[in-house]
């Protein structure tokens, strides 16, 4: 039976939602095609109508992932600001909402070895880097001295994120994330 492309581009898309929010929730690895079709309340069978594999609906995923989280990073930036969006990726909320948070944090390590999401990945993070070069505060700085400030903005945001979901005391975790976000508006 063949459905209308409208229905087809909607199921297409619920896929690549719920399988971003289960990889950033457990990795690529810690589920399966059938959970992420169960959870589209979609049966196993039509997964292969829309995707050629797991590491296909993988890389694609992040893809999507990434063009829908550097939008709203632009957005925030245009409407509010530097300091508004260090305050929603600095916050308790991101560290206690894997699913719905930053995919770098989430995937860095599975992308590491999972070359078909490699590319997706790198992309992003130079997407990244690149709005962080033009949103960071500071005086008018050569590119080299902007990008490297962007870089470093990145590792520590990610690596503020990152440690404050992996400590288990909130108060060393809020205070890891308070003081990243102090460091990068200084």
């Amino acid at each position: 039976m063949r459905y209308p492309p409208e229905e087809t581009a909607a199921k297409h898309r619920r896929i690549l939602e719920e399988a971003g929010r289960l990889f950033r929730e457990r990795g690529f690895a810690g589920v399966s095609v059938g959970e992420i079709m169960k959870a589209t309340g979609l049966t196993h069978g039509p997964f292969y109508n829309h995707f050629a594999s797991k590491e296909a609906l993988m890389a694609e995923a992040l893809s999507d992932l990434s063009s829908r989280t550097q939008a709203d990073f632009d957005r925030i930036l245009a409407e509010q600001g530097i300091a508004a969006y260090l305050d929603l990726y600095l916050s308790r909320r991101h560290v206690d909402s894997a699913g719905a948070g930053c995919l770098m944090t989430a995937l860095a390590a599975d992308s590491a070895k999972e070359p078909a999401t490699r590319g997706p990945f790198t992309a992003h993070v130079k997407g990244v880097i690149d709005r962080l070069m033009r949103a960071l505060p500071g005086k008018r700085r050569a590119e080299a001295d902007a990008r490297a400030a962007a870089m470093l903005a990145l590792a520590a945001m990610v690596g503020a994120v990152t440690l404050a979901r992996a400590v288990d005391d909130p108060v060393l975790g809020d205070e890891i994330l308070a003081a990243t976000r102090q460091q990068l508006l200084d």
